[in-house]
């Protein structure tokens, strides 16, 4: 490992340490050095304050007791074929992304706490192996009330956002989710349009700033034709702030 590399490095082996993909023996040599390095304690908090906002997404599922076998079975099949002769090596940069993919942990966290949550993390932690070319951000919009998720707002650029519903939301008669987004030094949040409920929904930000680290998104309940002020009126319906991926 070049010392160039190094920082980046122990950061995705952090995220994979707090993820739990780590085998045994990696992770306790990680544990061991975890102790004593101040550096490597302060990427494991920073990893699990980012992946905190994703444990709300679903409820933990128990496997089932065949599941196990399969993928064990699965994974000596792919370990089979990658030893074949290749007419091409795989970079070395794309190592990382190999490992996690089959390791067997990770599988065991897939099933275990959920194929949503825990692929949506293992894109985060492989941007930081491979580098995005740019930032990227990721909204998990909560229930104030409940606590729960209702929307996942994502934007592969700063320009543009796509807002997912994760479930169903019954919207009163006579009245309609209206999205709005500020910045921290934004005076007065701004309407994004109205939304409809249970479908995904694509938008340009042309005529906003670029979108920024820790920006507020929230779904507020409207009269049907949109807040009369062009400000919210009604409550918050789901509400949650941008990370960068």
């Amino acid at each position: 490992m070049s010392p160039s590399n190094e920082p980046n490095d122990l950061h995705a082996l952090a995220g994979e340490y707090v993820l739990g993909t780590l085998p045994i023996a990696e992770r306790e040599a990680f544990e061991a050095r975890l102790a004593n390095d101040p550096e490597l304690q302060k990427a494991v908090a920073a990893w699990e304050e980012r992946f905190f906002p994703y444990t709300a997404m679903v409820d933990p599922v128990p496997p089932s007791d065949y599941l196990w076998p399969r993928i064990e079975r699965s994974l000596k099949a792919s370990s089979a074929s990658a030893s074949r002769p290749i007419p091409h090596r795989t970079p070395s940069s794309h190592v990382p992304r190999r490992r996690l993919a089959h390791s067997l942990p990770f599988w065991r966290g897939v099933a275990g706490v959920s194929v949503a949550a825990v692929l949506a993390m293992s894109v985060m932690l492989t941007n930081v192996v491979t580098g995005p070319s740019t930032p990227e951000y990721m909204v998990v919009l909560l229930a104030p009330q409940t606590q729960s998720a209702g929307w996942v707002v994502q934007a592969a650029n700063r320009q543009e956002i796509q807002l997912i519903p994760l479930g169903t939301f019954e919207v009163p008669e006579g009245k309609a989710l209206e999205f709005w987004t500020k910045a921290d030094d934004w005076q007065a949040p701004v309407s994004l349009g109205l939304v409809e409920p249970g479908q995904p929904l694509r938008l340009r930000l042309d005529q906003l700033p670029p979108l920024e680290d820790n920006q507020l998104f929230e779904l507020t309940l409207e009269d049907d034709a949109g807040s009369p002020t062009g400000l919210p009126t009604g409550p918050i319906e789901f509400i949650g702030r941008a990370v960068e991926i």
